[in-house]
Protein backbone atom coordinates (compact mmCIF):
# COMPACT_ATOMS: atom_id res chain seq x y z
CA UNK A 1 0.00 0.00 0.00
CA UNK A 2 1.06 3.87 -0.53
CA UNK A 3 2.15 5.84 2.53
CA UNK A 4 -0.68 8.33 2.03
CA UNK A 5 -3.12 5.33 2.34
CA UNK A 6 -1.82 4.52 5.96
CA UNK A 7 -3.90 5.94 9.05
CA UNK A 8 -1.62 6.39 11.65
CA UNK A 9 -0.60 9.06 14.21
CA UNK A 10 2.72 9.14 15.99
CA UNK A 11 5.17 7.36 13.53
CA UNK A 12 8.58 5.49 14.43
CA UNK A 13 10.81 4.09 12.04
CA UNK A 14 13.43 1.33 12.79
CA UNK A 15 15.71 0.68 9.97
CA UNK A 16 16.75 -2.98 10.07
CA UNK A 17 18.67 -5.12 8.00
CA UNK A 18 17.97 -2.95 5.08
CA UNK A 19 14.53 -2.83 5.58
CA UNK A 20 12.15 0.33 6.82
CA UNK A 21 9.83 -0.98 9.75
CA UNK A 22 6.83 1.55 10.48
CA UNK A 23 5.06 1.63 13.77
CA UNK A 24 2.45 3.92 14.75
CA UNK A 25 -0.77 4.61 16.99
CA UNK A 26 -3.87 3.10 14.68
CA UNK A 27 -5.76 6.12 13.58
CA UNK A 28 -9.36 3.82 14.19
CA UNK A 29 -8.47 3.13 17.71
CA UNK A 30 -6.54 6.23 19.08
CA UNK A 31 -9.52 7.51 21.38
CA UNK A 32 -11.19 4.56 22.57
CA UNK A 33 -10.53 0.80 22.85
CA UNK A 34 -7.95 -0.87 21.18
CA UNK A 35 -7.50 -4.12 20.40
CA UNK A 36 -3.25 -4.00 19.31
CA UNK A 37 -0.43 -2.56 17.12
CA UNK A 38 0.77 -2.94 14.00
CA UNK A 39 3.93 -2.79 11.52
CA UNK A 40 4.70 -2.12 8.16
CA UNK A 41 7.22 -2.89 6.11
CA UNK A 42 9.32 -1.06 2.82
CA UNK A 43 12.05 -0.50 1.30
CA UNK A 44 11.38 2.82 0.03
CA UNK A 45 9.35 5.12 2.57
CA UNK A 46 6.44 5.13 0.00
CA UNK A 47 5.26 1.63 -1.04
CA UNK A 48 4.68 -0.49 2.38
CA UNK A 49 3.29 -3.94 2.91
CA UNK A 50 0.93 -5.00 5.99
CA UNK A 51 -0.50 -3.86 8.04
CA UNK A 52 1.19 -7.17 9.87
CA UNK A 53 -0.14 -6.96 13.54
CA UNK A 54 2.96 -7.34 16.06
CA UNK A 55 1.26 -7.14 19.49
CA UNK A 56 -2.39 -8.68 20.83
CA UNK A 57 -2.77 -7.76 24.46
CA UNK A 58 -2.92 -10.71 26.37
CA UNK A 59 -6.41 -11.55 28.15
CA UNK A 60 -5.03 -10.50 31.56
CA UNK A 61 -3.57 -7.16 30.31
CA UNK A 62 -3.83 -4.33 32.82
CA UNK A 63 -4.93 -1.54 29.59
CA UNK A 64 -7.36 -1.75 27.26
CA UNK A 65 -7.55 1.75 25.55
CA UNK A 66 -5.18 4.56 23.77
CA UNK A 67 -2.47 2.35 22.48
CA UNK A 68 0.04 5.05 21.90
CA UNK A 69 2.92 6.20 20.34
CA UNK A 70 4.64 2.43 19.99
CA UNK A 71 8.35 3.25 19.08
CA UNK A 72 10.87 0.15 18.47
CA UNK A 73 14.88 0.21 19.55
CA UNK A 74 17.31 -2.53 19.08
CA UNK A 75 18.93 -2.37 22.38
CA UNK A 76 21.34 -5.52 23.68
CA UNK A 77 20.13 -8.19 20.86
CA UNK A 78 16.53 -7.31 21.46
CA UNK A 79 13.59 -5.50 19.90
CA UNK A 80 11.70 -3.48 22.76
CA UNK A 81 8.80 -1.52 22.43
CA UNK A 82 7.98 1.38 24.27
CA UNK A 83 4.46 2.48 24.23
CA UNK A 84 1.43 3.88 26.68
CA UNK A 85 -1.13 2.47 27.49
CA UNK A 86 -4.12 3.35 29.21
CA UNK A 87 -7.62 1.94 31.46
CA UNK A 88 -10.11 3.96 33.27
CA UNK A 89 -9.80 4.39 36.88
CA UNK A 90 -5.76 3.81 36.35
CA UNK A 91 -3.20 6.71 35.05
CA UNK A 92 -1.90 6.83 31.72
CA UNK A 93 1.70 5.27 31.55
CA UNK A 94 4.18 4.01 29.06
CA UNK A 95 5.17 0.22 29.52
CA UNK A 96 8.14 -1.61 27.52
CA UNK A 97 7.48 -4.83 25.20
CA UNK A 98 9.95 -7.21 23.92
CA UNK A 99 10.63 -9.06 20.61
CA UNK A 100 13.39 -11.07 18.93
CA UNK A 101 12.71 -9.57 15.73
CA UNK A 102 11.23 -6.00 14.05
CA UNK A 103 7.97 -7.92 13.40
CA UNK A 104 6.85 -9.29 16.67
CA UNK A 105 4.79 -10.67 18.49
CA UNK A 106 5.94 -8.26 21.15
CA UNK A 107 5.34 -8.94 24.88
CA UNK A 108 5.38 -7.50 27.90
CA UNK A 109 8.66 -6.89 28.95
CA UNK A 110 7.86 -4.71 32.35
CA UNK A 111 5.58 -4.87 35.10
CA UNK A 112 3.31 -3.15 33.92
CA UNK A 113 4.24 0.92 32.93
CA UNK A 114 7.84 2.18 34.24
CA UNK A 115 6.17 5.24 34.07
CA UNK A 116 5.67 6.36 37.77
CA UNK A 117 2.01 4.58 38.42
CA UNK A 118 0.06 7.64 40.53
CA UNK A 119 1.77 10.38 37.11
CA UNK A 120 -0.63 10.71 33.86
CA UNK A 121 2.54 9.52 31.41
CA UNK A 122 3.34 9.45 27.80
CA UNK A 123 4.94 9.32 24.82
CA UNK A 124 8.10 7.42 26.74
CA UNK A 125 11.14 7.08 24.38
CA UNK A 126 14.77 5.40 25.17
CA UNK A 127 17.83 7.41 25.68
CA UNK A 128 21.29 5.91 26.01
CA UNK A 129 23.56 8.54 27.73
CA UNK A 130 27.39 7.65 26.59
CA UNK A 131 28.40 10.07 28.46
CA UNK A 132 27.88 8.22 32.29
CA UNK A 133 28.44 4.28 31.18
CA UNK A 134 25.40 3.68 28.44
CA UNK A 135 23.22 4.13 31.21
CA UNK A 136 19.42 3.41 29.64
CA UNK A 137 16.73 6.01 30.32
CA UNK A 138 13.36 6.62 29.40
CA UNK A 139 12.62 10.15 28.62
CA UNK A 140 8.81 11.07 28.91
CA UNK A 141 6.15 13.25 28.89
CA UNK A 142 4.10 14.39 32.26
CA UNK A 143 1.13 14.79 30.40
CA UNK A 144 -0.73 18.42 30.94
CA UNK A 145 -4.09 16.74 32.18
CA UNK A 146 -2.38 16.45 35.55
CA UNK A 147 0.27 19.08 35.99
CA UNK A 148 -1.79 22.06 33.33
CA UNK A 149 2.30 23.05 32.66
CA UNK A 150 3.18 19.95 30.85
CA UNK A 151 6.64 18.96 31.68
CA UNK A 152 9.19 16.48 30.23
CA UNK A 153 10.78 14.32 32.53
CA UNK A 154 13.62 11.34 32.69
CA UNK A 155 14.02 8.66 34.49
CA UNK A 156 16.68 5.97 34.72
CA UNK A 157 16.12 2.42 33.92
CA UNK A 158 17.79 -1.23 34.82
CA UNK A 159 19.85 -2.55 32.44
CA UNK A 160 17.77 -5.11 31.47
CA UNK A 161 14.69 -1.97 30.74
CA UNK A 162 12.51 -4.31 33.07
CA UNK A 163 12.17 -1.81 35.66
CA UNK A 164 12.64 2.59 36.72
CA UNK A 165 15.93 3.06 39.02
CA UNK A 166 15.73 5.83 41.41
CA UNK A 167 13.17 8.95 40.72
CA UNK A 168 12.04 10.94 37.75
CA UNK A 169 13.72 14.04 37.35
CA UNK A 170 12.85 17.63 35.29
CA UNK A 171 14.30 18.24 32.47
CA UNK A 172 11.89 21.55 31.50
CA UNK A 173 8.07 22.64 31.37
CA UNK A 174 6.59 23.12 28.21
CA UNK A 175 6.00 27.46 29.21
CA UNK A 176 9.58 27.53 28.50
CA UNK A 177 9.46 27.28 24.84
CA UNK A 178 8.85 30.67 23.30
CA UNK A 179 6.63 29.70 20.35
CA UNK A 180 3.98 27.53 22.47
CA UNK A 181 0.39 28.82 22.92
CA UNK A 182 -2.11 27.51 25.53
CA UNK A 183 -5.00 25.15 24.49
CA UNK A 184 -8.51 24.97 26.79
CA UNK A 185 -7.83 26.55 30.38
CA UNK A 186 -4.36 28.11 29.83
CA UNK A 187 -2.72 24.28 29.91
CA UNK A 188 0.35 23.65 27.88
CA UNK A 189 1.04 20.05 26.46
CA UNK A 190 4.13 18.39 26.21
CA UNK A 191 4.33 15.12 23.71
CA UNK A 192 6.38 13.20 21.46
CA UNK A 193 9.56 13.09 22.95
CA UNK A 194 12.51 11.70 21.06
CA UNK A 195 16.41 12.33 21.53
CA UNK A 196 19.03 12.37 18.64
CA UNK A 197 22.88 12.75 19.02
CA UNK A 198 24.28 13.87 16.33
CA UNK A 199 27.93 13.05 15.01
CA UNK A 200 29.39 15.87 17.38
CA UNK A 201 27.83 14.35 20.06
CA UNK A 202 25.52 16.81 20.15
CA UNK A 203 21.87 15.98 21.55
CA UNK A 204 18.97 17.83 20.37
CA UNK A 205 15.47 16.53 21.58
CA UNK A 206 11.83 16.90 19.44
CA UNK A 207 8.79 17.31 20.72
CA UNK A 208 5.54 18.67 20.08
CA UNK A 209 2.91 20.97 21.07
CA UNK A 210 0.79 23.70 19.74
CA UNK A 211 1.81 27.02 18.29
CA UNK A 212 -0.06 29.91 16.22
CA UNK A 213 -0.31 26.87 13.45
CA UNK A 214 -1.40 24.33 15.39
CA UNK A 215 0.31 21.01 16.10
CA UNK A 216 4.25 21.92 15.97
CA UNK A 217 7.54 19.89 15.76
CA UNK A 218 10.08 21.59 18.07
CA UNK A 219 13.64 21.52 19.03
CA UNK A 220 15.55 21.86 22.12
CA UNK A 221 19.07 21.91 22.72
CA UNK A 222 20.91 20.26 25.86
CA UNK A 223 23.78 22.77 26.58
CA UNK A 224 25.87 19.96 28.23
CA UNK A 225 25.56 17.41 25.72
CA UNK A 226 24.20 15.43 28.41
CA UNK A 227 20.10 14.05 29.11
CA UNK A 228 20.64 16.45 32.75
CA UNK A 229 21.02 19.67 30.72
CA UNK A 230 20.15 22.64 30.77
CA UNK A 231 17.99 22.12 27.69
CA UNK A 232 17.51 25.04 25.92
CA UNK A 233 14.25 25.60 23.23
CA UNK A 234 15.15 26.53 20.17
CA UNK A 235 12.82 29.41 18.96
CA UNK A 236 12.68 27.97 15.71
CA UNK A 237 10.10 25.33 14.44
CA UNK A 238 11.34 21.98 12.78
CA UNK A 239 7.67 21.95 11.04
CA UNK A 240 5.09 24.53 12.49
CA UNK A 241 1.87 24.01 10.65
CA UNK A 242 -0.98 21.10 11.60
CA UNK A 243 2.08 18.25 12.30
CA UNK A 244 4.30 16.91 14.72
CA UNK A 245 5.28 13.59 17.05
CA UNK A 246 8.40 13.13 15.53
CA UNK A 247 11.75 11.44 15.23
CA UNK A 248 14.43 11.36 13.21
CA UNK A 249 16.38 8.23 11.67
CA UNK A 250 18.62 7.72 8.61
CA UNK A 251 17.40 6.58 5.34
CA UNK A 252 18.90 3.36 3.54
CA UNK A 253 20.79 5.98 1.60
CA UNK A 254 22.46 7.23 4.23
CA UNK A 255 20.13 10.66 4.46
CA UNK A 256 18.80 12.43 7.81
CA UNK A 257 15.33 11.82 8.04
CA UNK A 258 12.30 13.24 9.92
CA UNK A 259 9.17 11.32 10.28
CA UNK A 260 5.72 13.23 11.78
CA UNK A 261 2.01 12.87 11.49
CA UNK A 262 0.30 15.20 9.56
CA UNK A 263 -2.77 16.79 9.33
CA UNK A 264 -2.96 16.53 13.13
CA UNK A 265 -6.85 15.04 12.90
CA UNK A 266 -8.18 12.03 13.64
CA UNK A 267 -8.81 9.16 10.88
CA UNK A 268 -6.81 11.89 7.87
CA UNK A 269 -3.03 11.94 9.65
CA UNK A 270 -0.57 10.40 7.69
CA UNK A 271 2.99 9.71 8.12
CA UNK A 272 5.01 12.24 6.65
CA UNK A 273 8.85 11.73 5.98
CA UNK A 274 10.73 14.95 4.90
CA UNK A 275 14.93 15.06 4.27
CA UNK A 276 16.58 16.93 6.96
CA UNK A 277 18.57 19.65 5.58
CA UNK A 278 19.68 22.27 7.91
CA UNK A 279 21.96 21.15 11.03
CA UNK A 280 20.70 19.65 14.23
Amino acid sequence: MKREEINIRDPFVLVHEGKYYLYGTRGNECWGKCTGLDVYTGTDLEEFDGPFVCFTPPEDFWADRDFWAPEVHEYDGSFYMFVSFKKDGKCRGTQILKADNPMGPFVPHSDGPVTPRDWECLDGTLYIETADDNRPYIIFCHEWVQVKDGEVCALELSRDLKKPVGEPRLLFHASEAPWIRTIRDGAYVTDGTFVYRNDEGKITMLWSSFGTEGYTLALAHSESNTVDGPWRQDPKLLFSKDGGHGMLFRSIEGKLMVALHSPNVNLEEKPVFFEVKCSI
